[in-house]
């Protein structure tokens, strides 16, 4: 590459963006353009002498100048107007063809103003637009021009008028197809733009469930043995002892868990990324033990036979039992007793919480608190039904059925 052509390259650029931003100033040139070829023709003639054309042997004109730059001057207009512009250039070149015996030649405005036509046009109008243009301006040169009929000035004004429609029509259709690939890609753009925001939108909702779950539960726990402890920390140190202890393990608990959520925001290169796998009723033990401990039996009866199941079913289940038994401490009342139920029925497993405990101010069935809607939410993302109510003669009942398997693309 020479030294000058990457300053050739910027101020060709620069050229053509600020031609892009002026179009009138573009159209201007062209015009200037198209007059000076006009004129430089005007002084050729095709058969000067033997050996072929001559320049300056013969000089146009006043009034062919003057047909000249009315042309050019058309032509600055010639994308606000292009139907007006082209009908002018072409009725003062068949006047100038009719009534000169050496007619200037005008037909490059009407060239330049058939191809702005066809290039802003459709297909079909450009073949009516083009044929007659064509047609009409051969005829007139081969009827009225000073050489034979089938002379070759007559057959450029067929060429250069045919060109003109065939290169307009190709330039409009390259625009069309350049166009509709950067929709197409604008369009794909959006598409994945939206796909992405509703996965983060997902993703940030079943966050929210989990650290809800996790928060609601650990903390009514806490709270719980707190109260123990801090009722009969004076008579009975060694149950107070034993109560704190129940709130180091549940404090301790809610912190894993909060940090195992947690840990799901970070990047996929963090070494310190979640290893362990989220919860499921195979620990489900575990969670009931905890509400024991917390002063609140539940019995369990399990017929599924601890066969596995998806990992969003898994999770939802225990996030469900989770979820009401938190309940059940702290809207039933001291005195509730609960049970749960794991039913594996066909192609779905039924999970239920109940307890027999009086309704306390501000129980879940009365204030449609968050929790019960979180169990909602996962329940119909996983295509199930939930069922809360209160129970005929006290207590309260949570159902949820939860499809076994469950649609692909849905499992992620």
């Amino acid at each position: 590459m020479t030294p000058t052509g990457p300053a050739t390259g910027t101020l060709y650029a620069r050229l053509r963006d600020w031609f892009r931003a002026h179009p009138l100033a573009f159209d201007a040139t062209i015009a200037t353009g198209t007059l000076v070829c006009m004129i430089a023709a005007s002084f050729t003639d095709p058969h000067g002498s033997p050996e072929g054309p001559t320049f300056g042997d013969r000089t146009p004109d006043v009034w062919s100048v003057l047909i000249m730059v009315l042309g050019a001057a058309a032509l600055v207009l010639r994308r606000r107007r292009p139907f007006a512009v082209l009908c002018f250039t072409v009725t003062i070149c068949l006047f100038e063809l009719v009534n000169d015996v050496r007619p200037a030649p005008i037909a490059m405005s009407a060239v330049v103003a058939l191809y702005t036509v066809a290039s802003r046009t459709d297909r079909p109008t450009t073949w009516r637009v083009g044929l007659a243009t064509m047609a009409m301006l051969t005829a007139a040169a081969m009827v009225f021009g000073p050489t034979n009929w089938y002379a070759q000035e007559n057959l450029g004004v067929f060429a250069w008028t045919g060109m003109a429609a065939a290169a307009g029509d190709a330039v409009r259709s390259r625009r069309a197809f350049v166009d509709a690939i950067r929709e197409r890609a604008e369009r794909a753009e959006r598409t994945r733009e939206e796909e992405a925001g509703r996965r983060v939108a997902e993703e940030r909702l079943r966050i929210a469930r989990d650290l809800h779950d996790v928060v609601a539960h650990h903390i009514a726990l806490v709270n719980v043995q707190a109260g123990v402890a801090a009722h009969v920390m004076d008579k009975r140190p060694d149950q107070a002892k034993e109560a704190l202890a129940h709130v180091r393990e549940a404090s301790r608990s809610a912190l894993d868990e909060l940090r195992a959520t947690v840990g799901l925001l970070r990047q996929s290169g963090d070494p310190e990324a979640p290893t362990e796998p989220a919860p499921g009723l195979a620990v489900l033990d575990g969670l009931l033990d905890s509400f024991r401990k917390a002063g609140l039996p539940v019995a369990l009866a399990r017929t599924d036979g601890d066969l596995p199941l998806p990992a969003t079913v898994d999770l939802a289940a225990y996030r469900i039992v989770q979820e009401a038994l938190t309940n059940v401490r702290k809207h039933a009342g001291p005195d509730a007793e609960a049970e749960v139920s794991v039913v594996r029925v066909g192609r779905t497993v039924e999970i239920t919480v109940l307890d027999n405990g009086a309704p306390q101010a501000g129980s879940p069935a009365d204030s449609g608190g968050h929790g019960l809607l979180g169990m909602r939410e996962r329940v119909s993302a996983l295509g199930g039904s939930l069922t809360t109510a209160p129970r005929y003669g006290g207590g309260f009942r949570v159902q949820a059925i939860l499809p076994v398997t469950i649609r692909t693309g849905e499992d992620a």
